[in-house]
């Protein structure tokens, strides 16, 4: 077995362990400004104190990875600063013979913590993988000795500042072999198209034209909200051999084939924008191809890439990434872990991205739609001069809220902050309108459409798709649980009655009506029912209903089953689903899982085993984890056991199921709990589907109120509860 020591050499010599920070320090000695080390200066006591935490650490259990990442850096500036000492000739003997015990120290200590914790024996091989956040580290290891870091170490830290957020810096990591797939191609393919003239801006010069754009879309009435399609090539000429395009299909990549490079692809869900994504990549030739997605459907989206462009390579990224492949052609990586690649990816050389389910980057403030945002920006400045290929994948853009467009313009680069894009401005300015005129908005939308929205329903392109229903089944909770139900809506009731007649007979009460105080007092309390999980409030209540009638959805379901085939079971809470699997078991019937707490491939094998095996029945789903990306199709029947709070996570579920390729009509049996707050919910979600029929398939505008189903439902109670108070 190979022997090394923390304080030795390597076989080949200091001389080889010599950096270009180490040659550095040499030219600054070699002037005559030799460092030295009695006391607190220069690297020394640096990495004196360093190491006594990663020590500490060791002594605790496993190293962290941040200080695993310490131990490195220390290991790597020791040996730097020993061939250093011994071969500046600046250092006298005095001064390197204390230098050197010094050095003795730490390497003693960095020995004892490798043996306490031996998973940071690797980190001392001279082959060990030196990760982003190492060298980070250790240019601020140098910076704080008052060591001035090389030129070339300056312009790698410039970069990745650029796009790292410094509370980040020490979680990136750095998959193997990233720095051989760049240097394999360090070159961009030149841009031959003649550069844009900016259209200059002088009617709307100073507009402030973000929220009127918005409104255009919230007004409705426009005709849908799909750019102008070519004809669909025929035959495709696009899909591998043995698997055919819809027409739809074929006409959206016809508009990549003609340029096109920036798309908002809202098609319903069912509609295939996983695989009209995965080809667009291969016609527009942008490779290599990052996707961020949420964690549940890695493995399909790996699967849909194999299955439309056979002759690429694509990798999943897992955890630091120690499995990935760096000379895929597509990258496939989930939300979750996106903050800890940030650093590689900004430098790494991506022509196009794509953002699956990408109203999960509504919340521009997230550090979800950040990490996204700033990936979208560092490859645009990488691709200055062309255009690189920029997708966002939804088929439920709009959750609660217009601006739930903001964050998705801004990734696709239409919008920069609060104001237009260059492209887009251009094309206000030319509409020859501004926002005081009300021919303005009808154009306006029109040209945010053409920057790239794309929005196809079901009925409009899928003639041959079975229809799809949604039956509401009431049933009465009248077991002791049911009446304890109508018991904490009656406290509920009462607390917030008891609220409203202090604010009625206080002194706000002569200057507010009766519907602005109900306003207030319900507003206040969701405001702590979301700070607060305490009491019975309306979060708790409906979970609590949610439980009451598992029973029921699950007898319900079990019925389906055996008198129509595989059902598609949907919860909201982890106890609903527990109880629905144990049930289920109890009634002879074989169950798959679908949650939020699996890996990708087990979730993907039970997907398949629903989808494949005949012996499986019902697929129990978290209505939050496999609502989104999933293919449930082998059912036709979805039973809803709780209730969302939007009609999009809703439409999501059903539409696993109702997707092409299903051939039977498709039910969703919604089971609501008659005389409740439940039944009340249900009809407000139904009444808030009309936002995407607005903004996205040209509605026209109806009355709807804006406020979330949690203050609506709040204000329900409320309000009954006054009209009966004597």
């Amino acid at each position: 077995m190979r022997r090394f020591s923390v304080a030795g050499e390597y076989p080949s010599g200091d001389e080889l362990a010599t950096t270009t920070a180490t040659r550095q320090h040499s030219r600054k000695s070699r002037a005559g400004a030799p460092r030295k080390h009695a006391h607190n200066e220069g690297i020394i006591p640096l990495l004196a104190r360093a190491v006594r935490e990663v020590e500490a650490s060791a002594q605790r259990g496993k190293a962290s990875p941040q200080n695993r990442t310490k131990f490195q850096v220390i290991a790597l500036l020791m040996r730097e600063e020993r061939a250093r000492v011994k071969t500046d000739e600046a250092v006298s003997d005095a001064e390197r013979a204390e230098t050197l015990k010094r050095l003795d120290g730490v390497a003693s200590i960095l020995a004892k913590t490798a043996a306490r914790d031996t998973s940071l024996i690797a980190l001392l091989e001279p082959t060990a993988t030196i990760s982003d956040s190492t060298r980070q580290l250790k240019r601020k290891m140098l910076e704080q000795a008052g060591i001035e870091l090389p030129e070339e170490e300056k312009s790698v830290a410039a970069q990745a500042k650029a796009f790292v957020p410094p509370e980040l810096a020490e979680r990136q990591v750095e998959p193997a072999r990233i720095d051989s797939r760049m240097l394999a191609n360090p070159f961009l393919a030149p841009s031959l198209a003649a550069p844009k003239r900016p259209t200059p801006v002088v009617r709307l010069a100073n507009w402030e034209l973000l929220t009127p754009l918005l409104k255009s879309f919230e007004q409705g009435g426009n005709g849908a909200a799909c750019m102008p399609l070519p004809e669909a090539p025929i035959p495709d000429r696009l899909s591998p051999a043995g698997r055919e395009l819809m027409p739809h299909q074929a006409r959206f990549l016809a508009s990549v084939s003609e340029g096109h490079r920036s798309y908002l692809l809202a098609d319903e869900p069912g509609l295939g924008k996983t695989a009209q994504s995965v080809i667009a990549a291969s016609v527009a030739d942008a490779y290599p191809l990052l996707v961020v997605v949420p964690n549940v459907v890695k493995m399909n989206w790996a699967r849909e890439v194999e299955r439309w462009t056979p002759q690429r390579r694509v990798t999943v990224i897992h955890g630091d990434g120690d499995d990935m492949d760096a000379f895929a052609d597509v990258f496939v990586v989930n939300y979750d872990i996106l903050d800890r690649h940030l650093s590689w990816i900004s430098r790494f050389g991506f022509r196009g991205m794509v953002v699956d389910e990408a109203h999960m980057i509504k919340n521009t403030q997230s550090q979800r739609s950040r990490n996204v945002l700033a990936i979208a920006d560092s490859i645009r400045e990488r691709m200055r001069g062309s255009d690189p290929l920029l997708i966002a994948l939804t088929g439920t853009p709009l959750i609660n809220d217009i601006d739930d467009f903001r964050a998705i313009w801004r990734y696709l680069g239409w919008t920069d902050g609060e104001k237009p894009g260059s492209e887009l401005l251009a094309k206000l300015e030319n509409n020859g309108w501004t926002p005081a005129d009300s021919s303005f908005y009808r154009d306006a939308r029109q040209s945010v459409v053409e920057m790239g929205i794309v929005r196809r329903r079901k009925i409009d392109v899928a003639a041959d798709l079975p229809s799809k229903r949604v039956v509401d089944l009431p049933v009465e909770l009248d077991d002791e649980l049911g009446r304890g139900i109508k018991e904490a809506e009656a406290k509920l009731a009462k607390k917030l009655l008891d609220r409203f007649t202090a604010v009625k007979n206080g002194k706000l009460g002569a200057k507010l009506s009766d519907e602005a105080i109900i306003r207030m007092v319900c507003a206040q309390e969701l405001e702590e029912s979301n700070a607060s999980a305490d009491g019975m409030n309306v979060f708790s209540m409906v979970r609590t209903i949610g439980e009451a009638k598992a029973g029921l959805a699950v007898d319900y379901t079990a019925q389906l089953a055996r008198s129509v085939g595989k059902v598609v079971f949907f919860a909201k809470h982890i106890d609903v689903m527990d109880r629905a699997e144990r049930q289920l078991a109890e009634a002879g019937l074989r169950t798959v899982s679908i949650r939020g707490d699996q890996t990708a491939a087990f979730r993907q094998e039970q997907i398949d085993a629903f989808n494949n095996d005949p012996e499986v029945s019902v697929a129990v789903c978290s209505l939050t984890a496999a609502g989104v990306g999933v293919n449930l199709q082998a059912a036709s029947n979805v039973v809803l056991a709780e209730l969302s709070w939007t009609d999009a996570e809703q439409t999501q579920a059903i539409d696993r199921v109702h997707r092409i390729g299903q051939e039977e009509p498709v039910f969703a049996w919604r089971i609501i709990a008659a005389q409740t707050i439940d039944a009340k919910i249900a009809e407000l979600i139904d009444g808030k589907a009309g936002l995407a029929a607005r903004a996205l398939d040209g509605a026209a505008a109806v009355d709807e109120d804006a406020d979330p189903v949690q203050l609506l439902a709040l204000i329900s109670v409320l309000t009954q509860a006054v009209q009966q108070a004597p």
